[in-house]
């Protein structure tokens, strides 16, 4: 089926908007059927294994099928930041991070763009992309789609955002967040193996698998323990297929620049926030963490260090949205290549 046609009466998500893409109309993700994006850089923030030394290639894509109230990413998640791209400049800037030393492509907030977006995978797959594609979404995301990236995408990086479907509710407008999310993992952890390979340094490389990201919401670490429960059962399996946990502690409150939403829209965020506490991880609830940690005795897991440093929050008005030790840009939706 032609890829345009997919984004007629879109179903490509959960939501099922029924909106035609196709012709430049928007649906809940806001987006018409051209890939946007506002930051290509070598990220080395990210997991051990998906960071490595070079960091990972990682191209922010605007739009979004949720909507989170506390996204640090809105600008281009819900605000639309970001410069329409041509599959030809969308396989060029993934050429680019791998000439730049990128260790894999990591593709941010994509699931609303699949069609077109497995098609520009291929495209640079066939002008010689060689690193692993990494996936990096929020697991909202019907099988139908995951379907139409396999044999594309190595490694997975999904949210397991909450199992609480009053919270995604009331924080990501998905009540059926917990549901979906858990059908989309399952696929990921089921079509794929866990490959790694030695890198320089000690290091270790993925080259294939599933990183399952957890963050924390202060206040709500009975969703957690719900969250890490699931996933000891579900992801932590006795054989190659089995998941790296990645627990974040990292929950930090994000003031939006001025004039970014509506007063009806800002409202309606200040109202979501007010289902958990909306301030920093505090040290008792890390200690908690930790036991946590210890209590389930995940084969592989990462965790944050408690910190109260917030410079890692992106502005992707800068060329840098990041700063420095965090990212080295090699794409921005104003400048285009600028390194």
């Amino acid at each position: 089926m032609p890829c345009n046609s997919l984004y007629k009466s879109c179903r490509l998500c959960p939501r099922l908007c029924g909106c035609d893409r196709s012709t430049g109309k928007t649906g809940f993700c806001r987006e018409a059927a051209q890939i946007k994006a506002a930051s290509a850089c070598l990220h080395f923030g990210e997991e051990p294994p998906i960071t490595v030394n070079g960091g990972s290639g990682t191209i922010f894509i605007t739009g979004c099928n949720l909507r989170c109230a506390f996204c640090q990413n809105y600008q281009i998640s819900q605000c639309g930041m970001g410069a329409e791209l041509s599959y030809e400049d969308f396989a060029d800037i993934c050429m680019k991070l791998e000439e730049a030393g990128a260790e894999n492509i990591n593709i941010v907030t994509g699931s609303h763009d699949v069609p077109a977006l497995a098609e520009t995978l291929a495209m640079a797959k066939g002008k010689g992309l060689s690193i692993p594609i990494c996936w990096n979404s929020s697991s909202y995301e019907t099988i139908e789609s995951l379907e139409m990236l396999k044999g594309l995408v190595d490694i997975w990086l999904p949210d397991m955002k909450t199992l609480n479907p009053l919270i995604a509710d009331a924080v990501f407008k998905a009540r059926d967040y917990p549901s979906v999310a858990k059908k989309a993992i399952r696929w990921m952890v089921q079509n794929t193996e866990a490959v790694f390979q030695q890198a320089p340094e000690g290091k270790e490389k993925m080259l294939s698998g599933v990183i399952i990201r957890h963050l924390v919401l202060p206040g709500r670490l009975d969703d957690t323990r719900l969250t890490l429960d699931w996933l000891k059962k579900t992801a932590d399996r006795e054989d190659s297929h089995r998941a790296c946990i990645s627990l974040m502690s990292q929950y930090t409150p994000v003031v939006p620049e001025e004039g970014a939403f509506t007063q009806a829209e800002s409202s309606a965020r200040d109202s979501a926030l007010g289902a958990f506490s909306n301030r920093l991880i505090t040290k008792d609830e890390f200690a908690q963490i930790r036991s946590l940690i210890d209590e389930y005795d995940f084969q592989y897991l990462f965790y944050q260090e408690l910190e109260e440093d917030t410079e890692w929050l992106p502005d992707f008005n800068r060329i840098q949205p990041f700063s420095n030790k965090l990212a080295k840009p090699i794409w921005h939706w104003k400048e285009g290549f600028v390194s």
